[in-house]
């Protein structure tokens, strides 16, 4: 499956200045985020390696080429970059062939977003090939674009994947609510100018200017995202 961008003049909700929801995946949609650090510390294990606890809030949420580096530095690991990643990204799939957990409260907002005709996007730091792996199960009809962290010069923390997403959808930055569940995302979104919606998944991430902090998915649905507009 690749990237899809629909025309620029792709349909917003009628009265609403809400124009597009862009969502995360990992940690946000479905409850992988434990995955990834599981597998970093068994293939680290297989290198010889044990890995700190305490590094698992400096590499949640942004690209692999930062996690994955951080954590050969870190050891002093004697693997290269893509090696390592060949085998994160591995590792992680095996995980989800075996089980992939929806966040509680993901299924009914994708279902009702679609119901609503919300233009709605995935933006997501993993690879392509993990995406396409996890949109089986969320199913890819919920979403009319999505964005993967190979598919873009620079993914989050930068403001790029997020700016990408809503030019596809043909919607304006500050008229997007982005769902996120880390630090890095949240602040890729508003640098792209989105209001932010902040459900805390490993590390606790505090309110702010355009940005909301819930404790879970279940307390957010189309009303309230389209009172972040309002306000």
């Amino acid at each position: 499956m690749t990237s899809t961008v629909p025309a620029p003049g792709t349909r917003t909700a009628e009265g609403s200045a809400l124009q597009a929801v862009l969502l995360d995946m990992d940690g946000t949609l479905v409850d992988t985020e434990g995955f990834w650090w599981d597998v970093e510390v068994e293939v680290f294990a297989g290198l010889g390696h044990t890995l700190d606890d305490t590094w698992r809030h400096v590499v949640v949420g942004g690209p692999m080429t930062r996690s994955a580096g951080f954590l050969i530095e870190a050891t002093g690991a004697d693997i290269d970059l893509a090696e390592l990643t060949v085998l994160l990204n591995q590792g992680f799939e095996d995980r989800i062939d075996r089980a992939l957990p929806l966040m509680p409260g993901a299924a009914r907002l994708l279902a009702e977003l679609a119901a609503y005709e919300i233009p709605t996007a995935l933006v997501s730091a993993s690879h392509r090939r993990i995406i396409d792996r996890v949109l089986t199960s969320l199913g890819s009809q919920h979403f009319a674009l999505t964005v993967a962290g190979d598919e873009v010069p620079r993914t989050k923390p930068h403001p790029d994947p997020y700016l990408l997403a809503a030019a596809g959808l043909g919607a304006d930055p500050t008229r997007c609510a982005v769902v996120e569940d880390t630090a890095t995302g949240v602040a890729a979104a508003e640098a792209a100018g989105c209001h932010v919606v902040a459900v805390p998944s490993v590390a606790p991430i505090t309110p702010a200017a355009r940005r909301t902090v819930v404790t879970s998915l279940e307390e957010v649905d189309l009303a309230f995202l389209r009172g972040l507009m309002a306000a």
